[in-house]
């Protein structure tokens, strides 16, 4: 992966692959976020917002839900995605 752009649909299907969702968004939300920190000035790739429900996550605490996604996306954190928003629904 390493070079390529980081987008919602890789992070889609990283996430799909990994914790088996029954609901799944990942919505790229980094033009709101142009001239933050973090941001890399072509308004897309560094902040997205994720929206998920999983039987992976039953019976875990918020935290340990938050790390699961973490842990599947960590590939794109090291790529430069500079905050990724988890709602567990």
């Amino acid at each position: 992966m390493s070079g390529q752009p980081i987008t919602a649909e890789a992070m889609h299907a990283r996430l799909a692959g990994r914790l088996a969702p029954t609901h799944l968004e990942v919505i790229d939300e980094s033009a709101a976020h142009a001239g933050h920190a973090g941001a890399n000035g072509t308004g897309f790739g560094t902040h997205f917002r994720v929206r998920i429900s999983s039987p992976l996550f039953t019976g875990k605490a918020r935290v340990a839900q938050h790390r699961l996604v973490y842990d599947a996306l960590q590939v794109f954190i090291d790529q430069g995605a500079h905050a990724i928003a988890i709602e567990v629904l």
